[in-house]
């Protein structure tokens, strides 16, 4: 099984891919590691294919490049070896139960980039997990926002995206935020009282959810508790075989 957490800077990738790696290696599985991000300094997990051995985004700023052009240099240096990564995870999920991979901390240059598309492309059935944070959640609106871009990721990449809120343990009470998450009829009610343009778009995006997205439902992790990791491991499975969906 492939695993590909997407999200953006701080939204807990990272942190998430070393636990739940820990988490299925202390349940008995085979788990490898990819690295996608070259402007990483310091991974908690050792991965078995780390684009820093080919070009990290430091070497490219001691050469005169800012930080973003730096990074966007860095996987046009990647891109032509792209078909060479994809076969080696290919190799490594002959040999593992479970591949988990770390994209970017700027998620951007993942979904925005050759690199990270095409290296999907060889991977269709690979399971994406769409990382959020509670903080960018104040208002309806927010909540539509964040449904939507799990959808987006599921078009640009072609792989069936999940959405996960991470960090959970961070919020003293989930009940509010999982009313608007999985009641998409409850946002969609609260939404048509909105009465900005913004509520309004949001209002007619979430109207049409129910028919564009794919069955699915939202995740609840935390990195530092585990709290949700049974659950991603079930929706994992579930998306393997077909025994069920992800509702």
């Amino acid at each position: 099984m492939i695993l590909t957490f997407i999200g953006t800077a701080g939204s807990g990738k990272t942190t998430l891919t070393a636990e739940f790696g820990k988490y299925l290696e202390e349940n008995g599985y085979a788990v490898s590691y990819v690295n996608l991000d070259t402007g990483v300094k310091k991974l908690p997990y050792r991965p078995d294919i780390d684009v820093r051995e080919e070009i990290t985004a430091w070497e490219l700023m001691e050469k005169g490049l800012g930080p973003n052009g730096a990074i966007v240099k860095s996987y046009d240096i990647l891109a032509p070896k792209v078909n060479e990564y994809a076969e080696k995870i290919r190799e490594l999920e002959k040999k593992c139960d479970y591949v988990l991979i770390d994209t970017p901390g700027q998620m951007e240059t993942f979904l925005f980039h050759e690199f990270g598309v095409k290296l999907m492309e060889a991977f269709p059935d690979a399971l994406g997990v769409y990382l959020f944070s509670p903080e960018i959640l104040r208002k309806p609106t927010d909540f539509c926002f964040a449904l939507f871009f799990g959808l987006m990721i599921d078009l640009r990449l072609g792989i069936t995206t999940v959405p996960a809120l991470s960090k959970v343990d961070t919020v003293e009470d989930t009940g509010k935020l999982r009313k608007f998450l999985d009641d998409v009829e409850y946002l969609t009610a609260r939404l048509k009282l909105e009465p900005s343009t913004q509520g309004l778009l949001a209002y007619r995006l979430c109207s049409a959810l129910p028919e564009l997205a794919p069955p699915t439902r939202v995740l609840y992790l935390s990195a530092k508790t585990r709290e949700g990791f049974d659950e991603l491991e079930t929706v994992a499975y579930e998306h393997y075989c077909t025994c069920g969906d992800l509702t």
